[in-house]
């Protein structure tokens, strides 16, 4: 008796034990987020969320058909379901995923938390509200502060390169160095560029004057809009590459950068030694004379600062007036960020120049130079043929053909794709992505026209997390973030690297042209045959941030904020 009883106590406290770990599993299933399922089914949407109007949706794929074809989403603080509805599945197919679906949650427009289910796997959380992209502006914008090169208050190293230049390539009439102190570090390595800080800077000041209700914002209480604030930093470098009235250096260091090793800035041993490339092009001249008219006009008008919105002209004016005397590309440098056109960009040097001075010859120009562009059917650096269109469809609506002309393309490759990429892949996926949304937000911006709001959407949603290795590609945005990513600064600092958007997936065809060893394999499950993404120290192609990324998802995400 006395041993039934033993025997019928261990029993108890065994279902007891049985019963709190049930309970443990359940709340854990409840309140964890993963990427990987035990019933190999994987959710994939925007880890910050959506504003309450937007078009919402999440990617479902398994590699076995998922029978039940329901979705629910549950309210994080109360976990009762708000929304249910169908998986729509899909014709196309990703990689060794053949099942794919789509879960429609559009009309769920309750500001709260939320996470999606499907078949007891759990998406990651996101919110719907209307604030919920400010901080990932707030965040876009200390990149910049990291990259800062020079005596420039830089966040995260130590002020660097106080001796550029030590010498100048392509002017043998120079003899010695120049002052190019400042500007920002490209990417993950140390060299600086004319055309990417043109860009970089011409996208700030840009999205300043596209919507001061939400670019006029100043977290540093200074009384200067950040946006203006990190742009002064671009200007100031660039006019410093304005070294002789007609003559530009157009990169600073070689690519012995790449060589050395990791090391902090402060701590280059080739800071000694880095020279500037002299070189001038028709591209160049266009995105400098842009940047520089739409400088002055901001100074000017903002800042009550005539003397340096004079200095910003003039030097515009003055490089602007040598463009038929040029080759159309430059070909100085060390090839790196090689333009194949130049007609869009002199455009929008036109174009600004027009809108500062309101001398008609610019505006004729920039008419002549638009056309001459077309649609570029793109978006990078050297593909911004849609800025030009936009401030010309202001004053000559016709120019917007050319903006729904990429647009109408961007939608054929939408549908072509399981994540709605508007597209291709391409190293700086990426960047051309967000550079989609921007094209479909300044069309509606002229016409109103809510056409291509999916798009813009899908392609905002693919970078935070609507992708197949359901990562967030801005470091510490999200839920799943890049950890390694390829930078020497934040390989100092343990990966920290707030703000930064890396480059995102590459086709496997670019990466086999190069030898990168690498050690961190955690998302190869989701690439496949075609495109690949590494979240590795080492990858300079797929898990690289720049500042040209950041200046387009600045624009892009700011237009997603809400600010007092």
């Amino acid at each position: 008796m006395k041993i039934y009883k033993t025997i019928k106590n261990v029993q108890l406290q065994f279902n007891i034990l049985i019963i709190f770990l049930s309970v443990f599993v359940i709340l854990t299933l409840h309140t964890t987020s993963y990427s990987f399922s035990q019933n190999h089914i994987y959710i994939r949407a925007n880890q910050v969320g959506y504003l309450p109007n937007d078009i919402k949706t999440a990617v479902v794929f398994s590699e076995t058909p998922i029978m039940n074809l329901h979705f629910e989403i549950k309210n994080l603080f109360n976990y009762r379901i708000v929304f249910s509805g169908y998986l729509k599945q899909s014709k196309l197919t990703y990689g060794k995923f053949k099942y794919c679906y789509y879960a429609d949650f559009s009309k769920l427009t309750s500001i709260g938390n939320y996470k999606i289910d499907v078949e007891g796997t759990n998406s990651y959380a996101f919110k719907i509200g209307e604030k919920i992209y400010n901080n990932v502006v707030d965040s876009l914008m200390l990149f910049f502060k990291e990259q800062r090169c020079g005596p420039t208050n830089p966040i995260l190293h130590k002020p660097c390169h106080l001796s550029d230049v030590s010498r100048l390539i392509g002017d043998e009439t120079h003899k010695g160095g120049v002052d190019l102190t400042g500007g920002w570090h490209d990417a993950g390595d140390y060299i600086k560029f004319l055309s990417t800080t043109a860009y970089t800077t011409y996208m700030l000041i840009f999205s300043y004057e596209f919507d001061k209700s939400k670019f006029d914002f100043d977290n540093n209480r200074n009384g200067v809009p950040d946006v203006l604030e990190e742009a002064k930093v671009g200007l100031d470098w660039l006019l410093r590459c304005n070294y002789s009235k007609y003559k530009l250096v157009t990169q600073v260091m070689d690519l012995r950068d790449h060589s050395v090793g990791w090391r902090l800035p402060e701590k280059d041993t080739l800071q000694y030694d880095r020279p500037g490339f002299v070189g001038i092009g028709k591209n160049q001249i266009g995105i400098f004379a842009a940047t520089m008219a739409l400088a002055s006009r901001i100074w000017s008008v903002r800042f009550k600062k005539y003397d340096f919105a004079k200095q910003c002209l003039d030097a515009a004016e003055n490089l602007y007036s040598i463009r038929n005397n040029v080759p159309n590309i430059d070909t100085s440098g060390t090839g790196m960020y090689r333009d194949n056109t130049f007609w869009g960009k002199l455009a929008l040097g036109a174009v600004e120049l027009y809108l500062t001075t309101n001398q008609q010859r610019y505006l004729n120009d920039a008419v002549t130079y638009a056309d001459s562009a077309g649609s570029d059917y793109w978006w990078s650096y050297g593909n911004i043929n849609a800025l030009a269109d936009f401030r010309l469809a202001k004053i000559y609506p016709r120019f917007s053909k050319y903006i729904l002309n990429n647009l109408f393309s961007f939608n054929l490759n939408k549908d072509s794709s399981v994540f709605n990429n508007g597209l291709a892949y391409s190293w700086g996926t990426t960047n051309s992505l967000l550079g989609v949304s921007l094209q479909a937000i300044l069309y509606k911006n002229l016409t109103g026209s809510s056409a291509y709001d999916s798009l813009a959407f899908d392609q905002r949603d693919f970078v935070l997390g609507r992708n197949p290795w359901g990562l967030s590609f801005i470091y510490n945005i999200g839920s799943d973030f890049p950890k390694h990513l390829h930078s020497q600064v934040a390989y100092f600092n343990g990966g920290y690297l707030p703000g930064a958007l890396t480059a995102g997936p590459a086709p496997e065809y670019i990466l086999k042209q190069y030898q990168i060893k690498r050690e961190n394999h955690k998302y190869d499950f989701f690439n496949s045959d075609d495109v690949e993404y590494f979240d590795d120290w080492g990858d300079y192609i797929t898990n690289e941030p720049t500042i040209i990324g950041n200046a387009t998802a600045v624009f892009v995400f700011g237009y997603f904020s809400h600010r007092n």
